[in-house]
């Protein structure tokens, strides 16, 4: 058994220089994580009595294999990300192996061998060894900011300093589940909507290109091109448009979506869109609910981990996706920081429902600030639930009714001289 010296820091941050006596480096990280202390260098005491050869906590994890190994891996951009499911499964998993008392690092090891997603595993691979040297869990977490967001690591970091690691996972687990849930029911909304348009443009621009074309012969050939009706005559001239202009028109509707786009990620462009998004009519009570649904369970989640008020606000505000929302939870986090409650700056910047602040209030007044928060984001689960179920049962109808109207004038368009030709030819042949 050897003899290991480590520098660590308590709970009220003070700093602790000591020894411990274990196997090896890992088991003697664990020994100083039982001691309720977070490890930030440790290191062999030599036989001979001289100084130790600490490694830092800062220390960049070491390269595995040795130099014959030969490890062929796909470029990154072919691997693939990590999903919110796969990330969804791996916190669910280690909060189950923690609590049942299995150590940290042994958790990770399990996981690592079983994990499927390769960035995930690699990601792993590398917290394994940022641990071992040892860095806390969340400073290990920080190196991967792709994978786990601002708002994981200091959910880690919070559980960490109160030891309550596993209740922090499987809240985090939840949290992901929740949103995961509440995002694939809107994108569910919108998913039928985009077929039908999209179906209901390529039938017109078929039609404009193949079909009208040949009546247009007919008519020409029949009628020659006189006495038509107006909605024939407005179809006809649109499609000789369209077969003219045709490459133009898909060459200014993908450059117009290019331009969007690139706007839109200007300061400008993105506070626009998110105005836009927040007050357009029927999506844009949708948009804040889901908003407020999302941010309320973030915030409940981080304060009743342990996250200072302070430092839960900011990573709300930057975690929120929405440049109006944000701005008003500045204003929210500076009047709490100058020693002001949350449920004024609430109110007065009239971005959140009269019931969230109400809410607030009664939670700051109860000392129950988290729970109300979660009972907020419940009750706007609920609502965005029942807006995505309504806005389908309307979108619906409204879209058949939408292509109907399209493909039926076109073919009511082409028909109609039809019947004039037929009735012609019917009065000459009675004759």
């Amino acid at each position: 058994m050897a003899k290991f010296r480590f520098k660590a820091v308590d709970s009220q941050g003070k700093e602790v220089l000591s020894t411990v006596e274990a196997d090896s480096q890992s088991a003697a990280i664990e020994k100083i994580r039982a001691m309720r202390l977070t490890p930030k260098a440790i290191g062999v005491v030599a036989e001979d009595g001289g100084a130790p050869t600490v490694a830092p906590a800062t220390a960049k994890p070491k390269k595995r294999g040795g130099d014959l190994n030969i490890n062929i891996k796909l470029p990154k951009f072919l691997r693939g990300g990590v999903k919110t499911k796969d990330l969804m499964v791996f916190t669910r998993q280690l909060a189950t192996l923690v609590d049942a008392g299995l150590p940290l690092l042994r958790g990770l090891r399990v996981l690592h061998r079983q994990c499927q997603n390769e960035a995930l595993k690699e990601a792993l691979a590398g917290m394994i060894e940022t641990v071992e040297t040892g860095n806390t869990f969340s400073e290990s977490l920080a190196n991967y900011p792709k994978i786990f967001n601002h708002l994981y690591v200091n959910m880690v970091k919070a559980g960490e300093a109160g030891g309550v690691l596993e209740t922090v996972l499987n809240r985090l687990a939840e949290f992901m589940e929740k949103a995961e849930k509440i995002k694939n029911k809107v994108k569910g909304a919108m998913t039928y909507p985009i077929v039908v348009l999209v179906a209901a443009v390529g039938i017109v621009v078929f039609l404009m290109l193949a079909v009208i074309p040949k009546f247009q012969q007919i008519f020409d050939d029949l009628m020659g091109g006189e006495g038509m009706p107006a909605l024939t005559s407005f179809v006809i001239g649109l499609s000789e448009w369209v077969q003219q202009y045709w490459l133009f028109l898909g060459v200014a509707i993908v450059g117009v979506v290019v331009v969007l786009k690139i706007f839109g990620k200007t300061p400008l462009g993105a506070q626009m869109n998110d105005r836009l998004a927040l007050r357009a009519p029927v999506f844009g009570d949708l948009t804040r609910k889901t908003i407020v649904a999302r941010l309320t369970r973030t915030l409940g989640t981080l304060l009743s981990s342990g996250v200072p008020v302070l430092q839960a606000l900011s990573i709300v505000k930057d975690t929120t996706g929405n440049y109006v929302i944000a701005k008003a939870l500045q204003s929210v986090h500076d009047s709490v920081k100058e020693g002001e409650g949350m449920t004024a700056p609430l109110g007065a910047c009239g971005e959140f429902p009269p019931m969230v602040v109400s809410m607030v209030e009664v939670g700051e007044e109860t000392g129950a600030l988290p729970e109300m928060l979660i009972r907020i984001a419940n009750t706007y689960d609920d609502e965005v639930d029942n807006a995505v179920a309504a806005m389908t049962s309307i979108i619906e109808p409204i879209m058949i009714i939408f292509l109907a109207v399209v493909v039926g004038g076109i073919v009511i368009a082409m028909f109609m001289p039809l019947i004039s030709i037929i009735g012609t030819i019917g009065q000459q042949t009675g004759a």
